[in-house]
C-alpha cells in the first residue's frame, strides 16, 4: 500500500473489466454514488477489513461507473416503424462535418454531428417529407458514392465544421458474419456511432461553409495545417516515401503503401509507423535543444515545451498512445520545472485513469493497451531485467534490456489481436528502431522544418534520410520475405494472458534472487544446529535444496507450456472432432477443413473481390481497396491458428473464388495445390501460380477417381473434371463453372459432396459416371498424387445414394442443382454460399423450391452469416453466426 494511486487505478481499471465481460445491469452512477458514499465512512470508521473491503468496493464502483457510460451510448436517431424490419429508410439529416474528410476514388467518408432529421413519407408522393424534423445530437457515419471526377474535386474541398443538409439512406451498420471476424457496427458503436447513411451523388448534398466560430472551427484549422504539412513532406521527399514519411512524422496513413505496411507489420514494426512515445522524445528532444541554442532560461525552455506538446498532439492525429505520451512529458516536464522527484508508474497510471474517467471506451482500444502496458512494463521490468543481463556495456545492457522486456509484455496482446509474430522481431527492432530514432526522426522532422524556410534545403536533407531509409526498407523487404520466421498464433484466452504475465514476473525475481545470491559472499556450508536437527537432517536437507533450486526451472518449464499450449491449443482438446467451416465471403466461396485425427487443414477456394472499371474510370479506383484475402480471410485464418494448409483446393478459377487466395498464399504457408488442371487467362490468376511456384507449392491437378486419403477418418475423392475432359498439359478455358473440381469426402462416417460452380451438364456426367462405376470392381483407387492413370472405379461410400452435407453449386443459380442432382445424391443438408443482397438474384427462387419439394435443410451464408458444422463419430452438429429470422 506505499502506492495507493497505483492500487485504486488497477482496480478501477478492474471494474471495468468487469462490467465489460458480464452483463450487470444493476450497477448505474447512482449506485456508484451510493457505493463509494458506503466506501468512504467504511474506511472513516476503521473497520475490520476495511482495507479488502474498500477494494471490492472500489471495483465496484469503476463498474457502476463503466455502465452507466454504456448504457447511455444509445441512439436518438429513430426509423419509421415500417422500416425497422429491413433497418434502412430514406431519411433528411442536417447537421456539421464533425471528422476530417477521407476521399479515395469514388468514395468520401466523414462523421455528420446529426442536428436534426426528418424521415421522407412512405407514399407514392416520395419528394413530400413526412413529420416535422426531429432535433437530436449524435454522430452518423456518411459514405458518399461520388459519380464523376468533378463531384470528386468538389468532395476534396469539404472541410471540418462545413454544414451540411443531405438525403440518403439511413442503415445499421454491418455486423460481424463470421465467428471472430471484425465487427463493423461495435467498432463504431465504441464512437458513439449507430447508424450509417448512404448517399448516392453530390446532387442529394448541400455543403455550405461555417458562419459561426465553434470549437470545431479550431479542428478545421488544424487539419489544414496537417494537410499543409503532408504536401510540404510530399514536395521534399522522394514519392515513393511520402506515404511513410507523413505516417511518421504527423501520423497522416492516407498514402501509406499497403505492401510496405504489411512488411513492417510482418516484422512487428508497426510501432515504428504510429505516431507514439519515440516521437514525443524526439520532439521534445529536438524542441529543447532548439531553444537551449536560443540562449532561452531552462525555465522558459521548459515551459515552452509544456505549451507546445498539446499543439504536437492535436497536430500528429491525438491517437490514445500519442496523449498518453504527451500528458506523461507534460507530467515530467512541470516535475522538473518544480524540482520535484518524478515517478514514472505513478504518472503513467495517473494519465490512464484521466483518460479512462474521460472515455472508458479507450480499454477497448488496442493502441491505448498496447501503449500502456509496454509504458507500465518498461518502468518495472527495465531496472531488474538490467541487474540479471550478464553484459558489461551500460549502453547495451540498457537497449537489449528495454527491446527484451517490450517485446515480452506487448508478445500476449500482439498475437490476441494480431496473431502473428517474427522471431527477428527482437533482432529487427534491436537493429532498426535506434535508425528512425536517431536518423529518420530527427532528420526528417528538421527536413520539414526547414523546407518550410527553403524547399532545396529542404530537400537536400530530405536526400540523405531517403538514402537512409532506402537501406531500411530493403532490409524489411528482405527479412520480411524468410517465411520460416514468421509464426502465426491462434488468439489465447484473457485467463492465458494473465497466467503469462503472472509467471513472467514471477521468472524474473527468481532470476533477480539468484543473482543476488551470486553476489553474496561466501558462507560457511554448515553452522551450528539446533538439538534434533540430526535426526531430521537428510530430509531437511534435501527439502532446502528443493526450496533453492526447484522454483526456477519450474517456472521456465510453466511458461514454456503456457507457449506451447498457446501456439497449439487445438491439440490439447476437440480431440476426435472435425471441423467444416463455410466462411462468409460475400458473393463468393471458401470452405475451411479441419479433420479429426490428424488435424489437416484443407481450404476450398478464397473468395474474391469483382471489380469493373471501363477505360477512363481510373479516377475511380482506391488507393488501398477492400480485398477479401488479406481483409477478411487471411485475418480469420490466422486467429483460429492455421499455421499451414495441407491442400489448398481451388475449384475453378473465377475472381470469386480465387480472388482471396493471393493473400493466403502470401501469408501463409501451403504445402499442395490442387486444381483443374486449366488455365484461365488474366493477370490475377497468372499472379497467383506464380506465387505458388516461387513459394515451391507442389501443383497437382485433379481428375475423377482421384483419392486423397488425409487420415484414417477422412478421405476425398473427386468426381469431377472427368479423365476425357481433363487432357495432359495445361489447357487454356476462359468459361470456368463447367470445370470445376468436383469431390466427395468422408468424414468420421459422414459423406460431403463439395460442387464448386459446376453447371447441369456437369452434374449430368456426374451423375452418370458414379451410377455407371457400381458395375465395376471397386478393389483399386487411385492416389490423386501417385498415378497416372485414372480408373473410375469408385469406392462405395463416394457413390451416389443419401449424403450428409451438400455444397450448393454456382451460389444457388438456376444452371445447377438440377432434380436429377438431388435424387442421385439425395442430400440431408445443403449449403449455399452466397452473399447479402446480391446483384445476381442468387439464390434463385427455383433452386429453393427444389430443396424444400425433396426436404432437405437449407442453410446461407447471405442470411445465417458462416455456417460452421462440427463432426463426431458420424453426427453432425451445426452453429450459425447470425440468428435467421426469415
Amino acid at each position: 500500500m506505499n502506492r495507493p494511486l497505483v492500487v485504486c487505478t488497477l482496480l478501477w481499471i478492474s471494474g471495468y473489466a468487469l462490467a465489460y465481460l458480464f452483463n450487470l445491469d444493476w450497477l448505474s452512477l447512482y449506485v456508484s454514488l451510493l457505493l463509494a458514499i458506503v466506501m468512504v465512512i467504511y474506511w472513516g470508521l476503521g473497520l475490520k477489513f476495511r482495507i479488502g473491503v474498500c477494494a471490492v468496493l472500489l471495483v465496484l464502483i469503476g463498474a457502476g461507473y463503466y455502465e452507466n457510460y454504456d448504457q447511455s451510448n444509445r441512439s436518438d436517431i429513430s426509423l419509421p416503424r415500417d422500416a425497422e424490419g429491413v433497418g434502412e429508410a430514406s431519411m433528411v439529416l442536417a447537421g456539421f462535418i464533425a471528422s476530417r474528410v477521407e476521399v479515395d476514388g469514388d468514395k468520401a467518408s466523414f462523421t455528420l454531428m446529426v442536428e436534426s432529421q426528418q424521415q421522407e413519407k412512405q407514399e407514392d408522393e416520395s419528394s413530400k417529407l413526412g413529420a416535422k424534423p426531429k432535433f437530436v445530437k449524435e454522430p452518423i457515419a456518411v459514405n458518399v458514392k461520388l459519380l464523376t471526377r468533378e463531384e470528386q474535386q468538389r468532395a476534396y474541398s469539404w472541410q471540418r465544421a462545413d454544414r451540411v443538409v443531405l438525403q440518403g439512406i439511413v442503415k445499421l451498420p454491418a455486423e460481424a458474419r463470421n465467428f471472430d471476424g471484425f465487427d463493423y457496427r461495435d467498432y463504431l458503436r465504441l464512437q458513439h456511432i449507430h447508424w450509417i447513411v448512404s448517399v448516392k451523388g453530390i446532387a442529394s448534398m448541400q455543403v455550405t461553409q461555417p458562419q459561426t466560430w465553434t470549437l470545431d472551427s479550431l479542428l478545421r484549422w488544424n487539419d489544414q495545417f496537417r494537410m499543409i504539412l503532408a504536401q510540404r513532406i510530399s514536395d521534399i521527399f522522394p514519392a515513393a516515401q511520402g506515404g511513410f514519411m507523413q505516417s511518421m512524422l504527423i501520423g497522416l496513413t492516407d498514402d501509406m503503401d499497403p505492401v510496405q505496411f504489411q512488411q513492417f507489420s510482418q516484422l512487428g514494426l508497426t510501432h515504428i509507423l504510429a505516431v507514439s512515445g519515440l516521437n514525443v522524445a524526439v520532439f521534445l528532444a529536438c524542441l529543447l535543444w532548439v531553444l537551449r541554442k536560443l540562449r532561452f532560461t531552462r525555465e522558459t525552455c521548459i515551459l515552452t515545451a509544456i505549451a507546445l506538446m498539446p499543439l504536437y498532439i492535436a497536430l500528429t492525429g491525438g491517437s490514445p498512445s500519442i496523449v498518453r505520451a504527451g500528458l506523461m512529458a507534460m507530467i515530467g516536464l512541470y516535475a522538473a520545472y518544480r524540482h520535484t522527484l518524478k515517478d514514472g508508474l505513478h504518472s503513467v497510471l495517473f494519465v490512464g485513469f484521466v483518460m479512462l474517467l474521460w472515455d472508458p471506451y479507450y480499454l477497448l482500444d488496442v493502441s491505448f493497451q498496447l501503449s500502456f502496458l509496454v509504458t507500465i512494463g518498461l518502468i518495472v521490468g527495465v531496472p531488474p531485467v538490467n541487474t540479471i543481463m550478464p553484459i558489461r556495456s551500460q549502453l547495451w545492457k540498457n537497449t537489449l534490456s528495454i527491446s527484451l522486456v517490450a517485446q515480452l509484455i506487448s508478445f500476449p496482446v500482439s498475437i490476441y489481436y494480431f496473431n502473428q509474430l517474427s522471431l527477428l522481431s527482437l533482432a529487427a527492432n534491436l537493429c532498426l528502431v535506434p535508425v528512425f530514432s536517431m536518423v529518420t526522426m530527427p532528420g526528417g522532422t528538421a527536413a520539414l522544418v526547414i523546407g518550410f524556410i527553403y524547399v532545396p534545403a529542404g530537400q537536400a536533407l530530405a536526400w540523405l534520410v531517403a538514402k537512409v531509409n532506402d537501406w531500411v526498407f530493403m532490409v524489411v523487404s528482405i527479412s520480411s520475405k524468410w517465411d520460416g520466421f514468421q509464426t502465426i498464433w491462434p488468439s489465447p484466452s484473457i485467463g492465458w494472458m494473465v497466467g503469462y504475465y503472472l509467471v513472467l514476473a514471477f521468472l524474473v525475481a527468481l532470476l533477480i534472487r539468484l543473482k543476488n545470491e551470486h553476489h553474496k559472499a561466501a558462507e560457511p556450508m554448515l553452522k551450528a544446529v539446533r538439538p534434533g536437527w540430526q535426526l531430521e537432517r537428510n530430509g531437511q536437507m534435501k527439502w532446502n535444496w528443493m526450496k533453492k533450486n526447484l522454483p526456477l526451472p519450474l517456472a521456465g518449464i510453466s511458461l514454456i507450456a503456457l507457449l506451447v499450449y498457446a501456439y497449439v491449443p487445438d491439440r490439447w482438446h476437440s480431440a476426435g472432432e472435425g471441423h467444416v467451416d463455410f466462411i462468409d465471403v460475400g458473393q463468393g466461396d471458401s470452405i475451411l477443413i479441419r479433420s479429426p485425427i490428424s488435424r489437416s487443414v484443407i481450404l476450398i477456394d478464397g473468395g474474391g473481390t469483382v471489380s469493373f472499371h471501363k477505360p477512363g474510370e481510373e479516377w475511380k479506383l482506391r488507393k488501398n481497396p477492400y480485398e477479401v484475402g488479406s481483409k477478411l480471410l487471411v485475418p480469420l485464418l490466422k486467429k483460429r491458428g492455421i499455421q499451414q494448409i495441407d491442400y489448398l483446393v481451388i475449384s475453378h478459377e473465377d475472381a470469386d473464388h480465387i480472388g482471396g487466395l493471393q493473400a493466403v498464399l502470401e501469408q501463409i504457408p501451403v504445402k499442395q495445390l490442387v486444381y483443374n488442371g486449366t488455365f484461365k487467362p488474366g493477370p490475377a490468376v497468372e499472379k497467383l501460380f506464380q506465387t505458388a511456384l516461387d513459394k515451391q507449392v507442389k501443383l497437382v491437378k485433379a481428375s475423377a477417381g482421384s483419392t486423397l486419403k488425409v487420415d484414417t477418418s477422412t478421405e476425398l475423392l473427386v468426381l469431377h473434371p472427368i479423365p476425357g475432359e481433363a487432357a495432359e498439359g495445361l489447357r487454356i478455358e476462359k468459361e470456368q463453372n463447367g470445370q470445376s473440381v468436383v469431390f466427395m469426402m468422408r468424414m468420421a462416417n459422414t459423406r460431403w459432396l463439395f460442387t464448386g460452380d459446376m453447371d447441369q451438364a456437369a452434374e449430368t456426367a456426374v451423375a452418370q459416371m458414379t451410377a455407371a462405376s457400381k458395375s465395376i470392381d471397386n478393389t483399386h483407387t487411385s492416389s490423386l498424387f501417385d498415378a497416372k492413370d485414372k480408373p473410375l472405379n469408385l469406392p462405395e461410400l463416394m457413390q451416389q445414394g443419401p449424403i450428409d452435407v451438400l455444397k450448393i453449386a454456382h451460389h444457388g443459380s438456376k444452371t445447377s442443382t438440377s432434380n436429377t442432382w438431388l435424387q442421385a445424391y439425395q442430400p440431408r443438408m445443403a449449403v449455399i454460399s452466397v452473399g447479402a443482397s446480391n446483384v445476381y438474384g442468387h439464390p434463385h427462387p427455383t433452386v429453393i423450391e427444389r430443396l424444400q419439394q425433396h426436404g432437405i435443410q437449407i442453410m446461407r451464408t447471405d442470411w445465417m452469416g458462416e455456417v460452421q458444422m462440427t463432426v463426431n463419430n458420424g453426427e453432425i452438429k451445426v452453429r450459425t453466426k447470425l440468428k435467421m429470422d426469415r
